[in-house]
């Protein structure tokens, strides 16, 4: 990894381990993290990379597990395996609160220690007696991203909702919309995750609505395949376009400004920093107080530099 971030990493851990005193004596100290995403999500690379280096660092034994598909009952049944292998932790997204806290609450009540990520609210997180929640407040951000989008003089929009049986990922679109002071209407699309059907379902909207002045997409998965969308129907550059999150496509994106903006969340943290407070928690019974915001932040052509690099590995 590159030696800033390696030494920010390495410096956070020493400052939580100086909260509890000296270092306990080695314990087996197993947590898994359970995520949401379908294999073909890259995005959820930093996430692991942020598992496994808070597992290196903390020299406990950390693993992820997933849907294959991204369908959210099979996510419970990978909860429900994860408890009854009895691991000390339990890291988790909360996409559906229905299909998703009775499995997570029975964790709790088996004696496994839960906090939140990415997903879900503090409130949320709170209901299924997890330690806390750790990520992005959704709505907020994309309120903020509206509020700076009515700025730069925008008044309609697209929103390519990619994982919309996701609660959270409406709220992005939602936030936007309230941000720039408009309705969400028949502005957000369920664009599905096929990268051509993505790119087909944008063009449509777009011919249909030549008006709309600005495309908000959600992520990767949405944003790549609507910058060859913009492409092919030469509105790249000449279009409105903000997105969440950074990947491999959006970086140059931004810099050659076809997208005017992403929305790092900053993944890293959010799977870093559950395996440092559950370690320092079962070796020293420290724990933070308070849940923690991972972002927004928003990541312009002007400091791009600072982040380009890491963009899909620890960004």
């Amino acid at each position: 990894m590159k030696a800033p971030l390696k030494t920010m990493a390495v410096s956070a851990v020493a400052a939580v381990a100086l909260i509890g005193g000296a270092p306990a004596a080695a314990e087996d100290l197993r947590y898994v993290l359970v995520s949401h995403a379908d294999d073909a999500d890259a995005w959820w690379n930093t996430i692991q990379n942020g598992l496994a280096l808070g597992g290196e660092q903390m020299g406990v034994s950390v693993e992820y597990r997933n849907p294959p598909t991204g369908d959210l009952a099979d996510m419970a049944r990978i909860i429900e395996q994860v408890t009854a292998s009895a691991p000390h932790g339990l890291i988790t997204t909360l996409a559906d609160p229905d299909v998703l806290s009775g499995p997570i609450s029975a964790a709790v009540d088996a004696g496994i220690d839960v906090i939140i990520i990415n997903s879900g609210t503090p409130e949320q997180a709170r209901a299924v007696g997890a330690l806390m929640y750790v990520g992005q407040p959704e709505y907020d951000a994309g309120f903020a991203a509206g509020q700076r989008a009515a700025d730069d003089g925008i008044t309609s929009f697209l929103c390519v909702n990619h994982y919309i049986a996701q609660p959270a990922s409406s709220e992005r679109c939602q936030g936007f919309a309230d941000g720039l002071g408009v309705e969400l209407g028949n502005q957000m699309i369920d664009s599905g995750v096929d990268p051509s059907e993505v790119q087909n379902r944008v063009m449509a909207y777009l011919n249909a609505n030549p008006e709309t002045e600005a495309v908000l997409a959600l992520g990767p998965t949405s944003a790549d395949p609507t910058i060859r969308a913009l492409d092919q129907m030469g509105l790249a550059g000449d279009i409105y376009f903000g997105t969440f999150d950074l990947g491999g496509d959006i970086v140059p994106a931004i810099r050659d400004g076809i997208i005017q903006w992403g929305i790092d969340q900053q993944p890293f943290l959010q799977a870093y920093l559950p395996v440092i407070v559950l370690a320092n928690y079962h070796r020293f019974g420290v724990l933070p107080g308070n849940n923690i915001n991972s972002g927004p932040g928003f990541v312009t052509a002007d400091d791009l530099d600072l982040v380009a690099e890491l963009a899909g590995e620890y960004r």
